[in-house]
């Protein structure tokens, strides 16, 4: 009966104990927070920037402290997990190569006779073909594109010559979603 009594409270003390363990968590406000983050030798130029230039705009921007390593490895400190994502996030802007087949949020900067010129991923600019805009024949980009106008683009690869290939007409503008071609069975 003693052992009975004796699990039993053992049992509550620990309940007790798993309680006060889940309601913990977040930390404070106040705790300094530190991410690190690994990036490729060679884009530490890139991150840093001519003179700093770029490390003290993602400083004064984030309001993260970011510390760089020779190895690549990043370290970025701040109370505020805010701080961080938007210090990671600048940097991850810059050192990572975009994703053949990922969908990506660019702005339009450039309407020519054969498509248009979007500017996606940081400072990554590509060609959306006039074919690649819409499902229906364009008598020129200018008639649903215009100067500045955010769009959905999908990466489609990079030609003979490197340039980037990007396409409008299998992502939807509005939720950003691709738009899976279903064969239709019932054609009409």
């Amino acid at each position: 009966n003693a052992l009975a009594q004796a699990k039993e409270g053992r049992m509550h003390i620990l309940g007790e104990m798993s309680n006060a363990l889940t309601e913990a968590g977040e930390f404070s406000v106040h705790a300094p927070r530190i991410e690190t983050m690994q990036v490729p030798t060679d884009k530490i130029r890139e991150v840093i920037g001519s003179g700093g230039k770029v490390i003290r705009e993602i400083v004064e921007v984030s309001g993260a402290k970011v510390d760089i390593n020779d190895d690549g490895q990043i370290k970025i400190a701040s109370p505020d997990g805010e701080s961080i994502k938007k210090a990671y996030d600048m940097i991850y802007a810059i050192v990572a190569e975009p994703e053949i087949g990922q969908i990506y949020t660019g702005k339009v900067v450039k309407v020519v006779d054969f498509g248009a010129f979007v500017n996606f991923f940081g400072k990554r600019d590509g060609l959306v073909h006039v074919s690649q805009i819409e499902n229906r024949r364009l008598n020129h980009p200018s008639d649903v594109l215009k100067e500045g106008q955010e769009v959905k683009v999908k990466l489609l690869g990079f030609d003979d010559r490197g340039k980037v290939r990007l396409a409008m007409k299998m992502v939807d503008q509005e939720t950003g979603e691709e738009i899976v071609e279903e064969k239709a069975n019932d054609e009409e």
